[in-house]
């Protein structure tokens, strides 16, 4: 059974969450990205809340800015470390000291995974990247290789001022291709049922400006026609280190994120092991939830 609640942070945001497992067991915590919500993890939630996975206490917030959590309408408001200061305040609620077992992250989640795990090595004891650039490649690969410049142009279109008005519009006609035009896996779109557009309906209901503002804050999206990379920062290496056990699983058929990211992840990630997942594409949450499940599973075992 998953429950549902309003989780309020000492520093006055809200984050609306996903969760089930018994209270005070470890903690596994889950984020989404753009433009999905904290329902994509509901099967893994319950995977990993069972006693044969584990029995974790699993959690699943909604980022500041999606479905009912607290949305801020400063751009400022969305800068990464703010959201790192929401998932460690949920984690000192829901865990002993604060501790988490382990951090599954995709998309913009795993943006702020990247970010926790390297400020709080000492919190953030596992670390599951899926599908979500290292700001350190990632800044390489924006400034460098024309291919992953093009294949991340949809990031300045999302940063437009008036791009929640053109994604909501038509019955949200803009937002359905970002899962279509991925190319399909062996079962096509059938995840994509209408069941799970009317959740994802749900969720925009509620506005997209806080989504979009994650797009407009970044400084990391490619330049813009006729602009230099100079605007693109390349961060310091020591501020990105993550020294804890992480596992990058990796969609292949992820059109956004190209595997380029990968190359040179070792020199950020000492302790890394990767994980390439052919016939996925960024939307493999939704596609082979049993393949991360395995994988997770495994990886914990390993790290104990």
């Amino acid at each position: 059974m998953i429950e549902t609640w309003l989780a309020e942070l000492p520093h006055g945001i809200t984050l609306s969450c996903r969760a089930t497992g018994e209270r005070g067991r470890p903690l596994m915590m889950f984020l989404h990205g753009f433009p999905e919500a904290a329902f994509v993890w509901d099967e893994l939630l319950a995977h990993f809340a069972r006693p044969e996975h584990g029995g974790f206490r699993c959690v699943a917030p909604n980022l500041r800015g999606f479905e009912r959590s607290s949305a801020p309408t400063e751009v400022e408001a969305y800068k990464a470390p703010l959201l790192i200061q929401d998932v460690m305040a949920l984690a000192a609620q829901e865990s002993a000291g604060g501790r988490l077992h382990t951090l599954v992250a995709h998309d913009w989640g795993g943006a702020f995974g990247w970010g926790a795990a390297a400020a709080h090595p000492d919190r953030v004891e596992r670390l599951v990247i899926i599908n979500s650039p290292h700001p350190g490649t990632f800044a390489r690969e924006l400034r460098e290789n024309p291919a992953q410049q093009q294949a991340s142009a949809y990031m300045n279109f999302l940063a437009r001022p008036d791009a929640e008005a053109l994604l909501a519009a038509d019955d949200y006609k803009r937002m359905w291709p970002f899962f279509t035009l991925m190319k399909a896996g062996p079962d096509g779109f059938g995840w994509l049922t209408d069941a799970v557009k009317g959740q994802y309906r749900a969720v925009w209901d509620q506005g997209l400006t806080g989504a979009c503002n994650l797009y407009r804050v970044t400084p990391l999206k490619p330049p813009l026609p006729g602009a230099g990379i100079d605007g693109i920062p390349v961060p310091p290496r020591e501020r990105l280190l993550v020294q804890v056990p992480t596992l990058v699983l990796w969609a292949l058929d992820d059109a956004a994120l190209l595997p380029g990211l990968l190359d040179g992840l070792e020199d950020y990630v000492p302790r890394l092991e990767v994980k390439k997942l052919p016939g996925a594409t960024h939307w493999v949450s939704h596609e082979q939830p049993q393949v991360l499940a395995r994988e997770i599973g495994a990886f914990i075992a390993r790290n104990p």
